[in-house]
C-alpha cells in the first residue's frame, strides 16, 4: 500500500493562529509528542522572523531525532542563512523555500513578472541547495496559479534541485475536484515529476481542507502537511487526524496510508489544545469530545447490539480506552501506579511521588477522578517557566450588593510575601487588581476563556487568559475546582512568561506574516 509521508506544520502554521505564541520549552514538548506520533516531518518554525523563533528552531532541530525537521525560507540569501544557522544540529535538516506564483500574489505583492519569479525562485533554490540535501519549494497561492505556469514553475524546482514541490492552496480556494486536477495535470505534463515527491497543503477557509488533501492522494500526491487539531491561520490548516482516519478506515478505496501511530492521536490532541490555548469542539471529526459519544436511544440500541451500527472507528484506534479502575481518595499508590500505565504513561518515581501527593489532594475535593481529571494532572507541569511570583492564597468577598474585593498572597522568588487587597468589578477583576498591585506588573488582560475539563459539579476547571504588556502577548494557565482560583493561577501564570521574555531578550514583537 503506498506511503502518505506526514508534513506537520503545527509548530509553524499552527502557530500563526491568532492569539498563540508559543516558547521554546512548549515546542520541544510538542515536537517530541510528533516524533512519539511518528510524523515523518515537523515544520519548527520560521528562523528570519525572529531571534527568539530562531532559538525555538534549534531547540527543536537538536533535540528531534527520528523525524526530519524543517524551517520555513522565503526566497531570501539572508532567510535561507537564518535557517542554515537553525538546523545545524538537525540530524535530517530541510529547508522549506516559498516564492508566491499566482496572479494576484506577482501583481500586487511581487511586483514581479513570471519570468522574474521563476529566476528569483530558482536562484534561491541553487543558493540553498550548496547547504541542504533535502529541499521543499513552495509556489505560494499554487492554487490561484496559471496551470501552465505552475507545470513551469515545478519543472523549474525540479532542475534546480528540489526534492519536493509542495501545492499549496493558501487562501482555502479550490474545491477537491479542481485541487485534484493540478496533480493529475502535474502529473502528466511535467517531465522529471517522477524524481521528487509532490505534497499537498491545504487550509480551511471554505471547510474542504481534508477533502482536497484526499483529492490530491486520489491524484497522486506523496505527502499531505497540516496541523494537529486542524489549527492555523484563519479557519486552519488540514487536520492531521482527519487525513490519517480516513485513509486508516477507507484503505480498499485510497489505497494508501500513513505511518503514523494512531493510538497517539488522541494524546498529541489535546497536549496541542492545552499548550496552544485553543479548545477543541465537541463535534470536532476524530478527536472532539462526542466524537464516539452517542445518545440518542436508537443509536444506543445499533450500539449495544453491534458497535458497527453506527461507529465507522473505534476509540481505541486513537488512543482513548475505558478504565474499570475508579479512583478515589482510598486508592493506593499501587492502584494509581496501574492506572497510569493503563493510561499509557510510565512515570519515574520521583515524579510518581509528586503526582499521586496532586492526585489525593484532588481526590478529597472530587468524589471520584476520571481519567481526564488525571491527565490534566499529568499535563499541568509539562512545561517549566521560571516562576518569579507563586500563588500562596487567596480570599474572596462577594455579595449582590456590595463591591467584590479579594486578598492575594504572593511568594517571590527571593522569598518575599506579598500581600494586597484590591476591589473590582467583579470576584476575577478584584483578584485580578490585587495581584497587579501586589506584583507592580502592569498588564492588559486581553481574553479571558473558563472551560470544564472534566465533568460532574465537581469538575476540574481551566482558564485560559491572554496578558498584553509592552505589545508582547503572552497566554497563562490555571487548573482548579475552584473556578476563582484557576483564575488567579492563570494571572500568575502568565505575569512569569512576560518576566520570561522579558529576561530572556525575546519579548520583542513578532512579525506573524501572513504565510503559506
Amino acid at each position: 500500500m503506498r506511503k502518505i509521508y506526514v508534513f506537520d506544520t503545527t509548530l509553524r502554521d499552527g502557530e500563526q493562529s491568532p492569539g498563540v505564541n508559543l516558547n521554546t520549552n512548549e515546542k520541544l514538548e510538542i515536537a517530541y509528542q510528533l516524533e512519539r506520533l511518528g510524523v515523518d516531518r515537523i515544520e519548527a518554525g520560521f528562523p528570519a522572523a525572529s531571534p527568539g523563533d530562531l532559538a525555538a528552531v534549534n531547540a527543536v532541530a537538536s533535540a528531534v531525532k527520528n523525524a526530519s525537521v524543517v524551517a520555513l525560507s522565503r526566497a531570501r540569501i539572508s532567510d535561507i542563512d537564518a535557517a542554515r544557522e537553525a538546523l545545524k544540529g538537525a540530524q535530517d535538516p530541510c529547508l522549506h523555500l516559498f516564492l508566491a506564483s499566482s496572479p494576484i500574489h506577482r501583481q500586487h505583492k511581487l511586483r514581479m513578472s513570471k519570468e522574474q519569479m521563476l529566476e528569483a525562485a530558482e536562484a534561491a533554490i541553487k543558493y540553498a541547495k550548496q547547504y541542504f540535501s533535502k529541499i521543499e519549494f513552495s509556489p505560494e497561492d499554487a492554487g490561484r496559479t496559471e496551470i501552465d505556469f505552475l507545470c513551469q514553475v515545478t519543472e523549474m524546482a525540479i532542475k534546480a534541485g528540489a526534492s519536493v514541490v509542495n501545492i499549496p492552496d493558501t487562501v482555502g480556494y479550490l474545491s477537491p475536484y479542481e485541487y485534484g486536477n493540478i496533480f493529475k495535470t502535474l502529473k502528466e505534463q511535467v517531465p522529471g515529476i517522477e524524481k521528487i515527491q509532490l505534497s499537498a497543503h491545504c487550509h480551511d477557509d471554505l471547510g474542504m481542507a481534508t477533502a482536497n488533501a484526499l483529492a490530491a492522494i486520489l491524484n497522486g500526491a506523496d505527502q499531505i502537511e497540516g496541523t494537529i487539531n486542524g489549527i492555523g491561520e484563519r479557519a486552519g490548516n488540514t487536520a492531521i487526524e482527519e487525513v490519517a482516519l480516513a485513509l486508516e478506515t477507507r484503505q480498499q478505496f485510497y489505497q494508501a496510508k500513513t505511518t503514523l501511530v494512531l493510538p497517539e492521536i488522541a494524546r498529541t490532541s489535546r497536549l496541542v489544545s492545552k499548550l496552544t490555548g485553543m479548545v477543541v469542539p465537541g463535534n470536532k471529526a476524530i478527536v472532539g469530545a462526542n466524537a464516539f459519544a452517542h445518545e440518542s436511544g436508537i443509536h444506543q440500541d445499533g450500539m449495544l447490539k453491534e458497535k458497527t451500527t453506527y461507529e465507522i472507528m473505534s476509540p481505541e484506534t486513537i488512543g482513548l480506552k475505558d478504565s474499570k479502575l475508579v479512583l478515589g481518595k482510598h486508592s493506593g499508590r499501587h492502584a494509581f501506579r496501574e492506572k497510569l500505565i493503563d493510561m499509557g504513561y510510565e512515570l519515574e518515581e520521583e515524579q510518581l511521588n509528586i503526582t499521586f501527593a496532586k492526585f489525593k489532594d484532588l481526590a478529597d475535593k472530587k468524589k471520584e477522578v476520571s481519567d481526564e481529571d488525571i491527565r490534566v494532572l499529568l499535563e499541568q507541569k509539562l512545561i517549566d517557566i521560571p516562576e518569579e511570583y507563586k500563588l500562596e492564597t487567596i480570599f474572596v468577598e462577594y455579595g449582590n450588593q456590595s463591591t467584590p474585593s479579594a486578598r492575594v498572597r504572593i511568594l517571590r522568588a527571593d522569598g518575599h510575601m506579598l500581600e494586597q487587597v484590591a476591589e473590582g468589578n467583579g470576584s476575577v477583576d478584584a483578584i485580578y487588581h490585587a495581584i497587579e498591585q501586589a506584583t507592580g506588573e502592569e498588564a492588559q488582560l486581553t481574553d479571558y476563556l473558563i472551560k470544564s475539563v472534566t465533568h460532574g459539579k465537581d469538575a476540574l476547571g481551566e482558564v485560559h487568559v491572554v496578558l498584553t504588556q509592552n505589545e508582547v502577548a503572552v497566554q497563562g494557565r490555571g487548573v482548579s475546582t475552584d473556578i476563582l482560583e484557576a483564575s488567579a493561577h492563570a494571572y500568575v501564570d502568565a505575569l512569569n512568561r512576560i518576566i520570561e521574555k522579558r529576561k530572556s531578550g525575546t519579548a520583542s514583537r513578532r512579525d506573524k506574516m501572513s504565510l503559506i
